[in-house]
């Protein structure tokens, strides 16, 4: 059912060689690798069907809207949402948090008004909330995380007020791979009036997310994280939010109408859609979707926790080796140290030995700095990876060591 062999012949890159050493590429959480399906559906569109979409009358223009549309309803069966008015296009998760930040603190919040989020968010997820409390003075709240990598619940609860508006919550930490129960998460911000927000980021690629079953009010997510191109991302809002809020950007294709004495806006998505969209990187990232589906997110899911657990198990055998979160079921990435050597200098000397893996803050300072270090190297795993390409890292550290 789940061809390693034939899998990783999907994907050319992994056969190229780097330093005279085949590559063994571990930085999945930074970006994935794109099947041969995905390249080639760029590359069809452009020299095929490129055109603008929406507004065009001839054939070019209206195969690709129906090629971008398809695409956005493709979205919407993958995380299983209500309707196509749900899926709004952006460059990435850090656009659509920059979006949600912008657009539903305008509508929903004020000064003294909180937002919670956690000590394992990517910055991603810290930095436009505190944006938004320089121009409106709104109030952030962090739920703590215990020594293993859960989050805090108990204190989670006693967090909220009569003044919290919004939950926004990393359904996976991309250091510690913690799986956070976000839908249990949301039922609590639900009984308190809140609304809650899933960055997606690093669950989307990895297992099934149902949207409708988490219950949330919105979810983010990347396309290069999920085998598609870059530059081209989700953001999830139930409807009746995304109806409240008001436009995040001005221009071209989210309009109805515009005079200079006053503009009426596009129905959802096309609201928060300016400009001219990524019409090929959409359909690429269905491309991805379908790609993924056909292989099953139950196989991926099983085979990803099962290469994280031998990957914890062999690098328990490494002397001075210091693992960050051993939660149960954790996904996809293991974060470490090796005794006093700079996870900088590990992750170069790997590089010499062909293997690619992710070193620094991870653009989770906060987090670092809860687990009292700079930086952490950190391996993360993809559907393509295999257990011997974890046998070479952990060799690799090894030898890394005997050096140091």
């Amino acid at each position: 059912m789940y061809n390693l062999e034939e899998i990783r012949q999907d994907f050319p890159i992994l056969g190229r060689q780097v330093y005279n050493r085949p590559l063994v590429y571990l930085d999945n959480a930074a970006t994935t690798q794109k099947p041969r399906c995905v390249v080639e559906a760029i590359a069809e569109e452009y020299y095929s069907v490129n055109a603008n979409v929406h507004r065009g009358v001839h054939y070019l223009s209206q195969q690709a809207t129906d090629l971008h549309e398809d695409a956005r309803n493709r979205v919407k069966d993958f995380i299983n949402a209500r309707s196509a008015a749900e899926v709004v296009f952006t460059r990435g998760t850090t656009e659509s948090l920059n979006l949600v930040a912008a657009s539903f603190g305008e509508a929903f919040l004020k000064e003294g008004d909180e937002v919670i989020l956690s000590v394992m968010e990517h910055h991603s997820n810290i930095v436009p909330w505190q944006l938004l409390r320089e121009r409106k003075g709104i109030v952030i709240k962090v739920i703590p995380m215990d020594e293993v990598g859960n989050l805090c619940l108990d204190v989670y609860e006693t967090l909220f007020s009569e003044r919290t508006k919004l939950v926004c919550v990393a359904h996976v930490s991309n250091v510690l791979g913690t799986v956070n129960p976000v839908e249990e998460m949301a039922r609590t911000a639900h009984k308190y009036g809140a609304f809650f927000l899933v960055d997606g980021a690093q669950s989307v690629p990895h297992f099934k997310v149902d949207v409708q079953q988490l219950n949330c009010d919105f979810l983010t997510f990347s396309g290069h994280k999920v085998y598609g191109p870059t530059g081209i991302g989700v953001l999830y809002g139930r409807e009746e939010l995304l109806e409240r809020m008001p436009p995040y950007q001005g221009g071209g294709e989210m309009i109805a109408r515009v005079t200079f004495e006053h503009t009426t806006y596009e129905r959802l998505p096309y609201k928060f859609e300016a400009g001219t969209p990524d019409y090929v990187g959409s359909h690429a990232l269905a491309v991805a979707l379908d790609y993924v589906t056909r292989l099953g997110m139950d196989n991926i899911a099983a085979h990803e926790r099962e290469l994280t657990r031998y990957a914890m198990k062999r690098m328990r055998e490494i002397d001075s080796m210091k693992l960050y979160g051993e939660t149960v079921g954790k996904d996809a990435v293991v974060a470490f140290n090796v005794g006093d050597i700079h996870p900088l200098d590990l992750g170069t000397l790997l590089d010499r030995l062909g293997i690619a893996i992710r070193t620094g803050h991870h653009c989770a300072q906060p987090l670092m700095a809860r687990c009292g270090v700079e930086g952490m190297a950190r391996a993360s795993f993809a559907l393509y990876n295999t257990k011997e390409e974890v046998d070479v890292l952990v060799e690799g550290i090894k030898r890394v060591s005997r050096m140091f």
